[in-house]
C-alpha cells in the first residue's frame, strides 16, 4: 500500500499515511488532531535486480561515477 506524506499547516508537523491509491487525494488529519493539512510531493527511488529491462553500464556516468574524472 502506498505511503503519502502530509504537512500540517497549523503545527508544522510532517507525517505519513498509508492508504490505497484510490484515496490518495483524501484529506488527512495530523497526529495532533488538526485538519488543515497538505499532501507533499515525494520523490521515490525504486531499485532492484529484476529480469529484463535496460541495465546501466558498469562504472557509468555521473559525477564521481567515473565519467567526470573527479
Amino acid at each position: 500500500m502506498p505511503r503519502y506524506e502530509f504537512r500540517c499547516r497549523a503545527c508544522g508537523d510532517t507525517f505519513e499515511v498509508n492508504r490505497p491509491m484510490a484515496e490518495a487525494g483524501a484529506p488527512a488529519t495530523c497526529p495532533q488532531g488538526h485538519a488543515d493539512t497538505v499532501k507533499l510531493l515525494s520523490a521515490v527511488s525504486v531499485t532492484g535486480r529484476g529480469t529484463g529491462g535496460a541495465q546501466a553500464p558498469a562504472g557509468g556516468g555521473g559525477c564521481c561515477g567515473g565519467a567526470c574524472g573527479c
